[in-house]
């Protein structure tokens, strides 16, 4: 198979898998990993797949198999995403660290890593990964609220304050920021 259709195949899969049509996006996933094994992408597809369908351990291995590879933040973000679902904050964590340090807007890793922020009482762990999300793309303002949020469990009040006003500044009807600026 040619490298053209190794790209027809991967792009099939991924738009029947953004359609919900699992098992044809299956079908084209698997062509183009059979294609062409020097690409990480069709697995992390299948392993999303797998994700979708609730069956984590082969999510897992297909995961590993795209790290096997080319290490690349997707995989990480993926692994971690299974051990949060599964309950193994700590791997998690980890997973979703060093997807970030990869790729600083994968917004799969961080969100998962606030999560766990919270959950595992590691905000301050947390915290510099959103700081810098931040500075690449300062106008996000679910990361900038739940960077104000961490900084509230850090009692670090006045940095929290000063996140909530920089949203109220460039969107100044947002009713979450508000609220939480009024509660501090």
């Amino acid at each position: 198979m040619s490298h053209l259709d190794y790209e027809i195949n991967k792009e099939l899969g991924e738009c029947y898998l953004f359609m919900g049509e699992l098992d044809k996006a299956e079908d084209y996933y698997k062509k183009a990993a059979g294609s062409n094994g020097v690409h990480p992408d069709p697995y992390i597809g299948l392993a999303t797949i797998a994700v979708q369908r609730g069956e984590y351990d082969s999510a897992m291995q297909l995961y590993q198999k795209a790290h096997a590879v080319e290490v690349n933040d997707k995989s990480f973000a993926g692994m971690g995403l299974i051990q949060m679902e599964t309950s193994r904050q700590e791997e998690a964590f980890d997973n979703f660290s060093e997807a970030l340090r990869i790729n600083a807007s994968n917004m799969v890793a961080l969100f998962g890593i606030i999560r766990i922020g919270h959950e595992a009482e590691r905000v301050a762990e947390a915290a510099p990964f959103l700081e810098k999300f931040l500075e690449i793309d300062p106008a996000k303002h679910e990361v900038r609220y739940s960077l104000a949020g961490l900084y509230i469990c850090m009692d670090k009040k006045d940095e929290a304050v000063q996140q909530l006003e920089m949203i109220l500044e460039m969107d100044p009807a947002n009713a979450a920021a508000k609220e939480l600026l009024e509660q501090i």
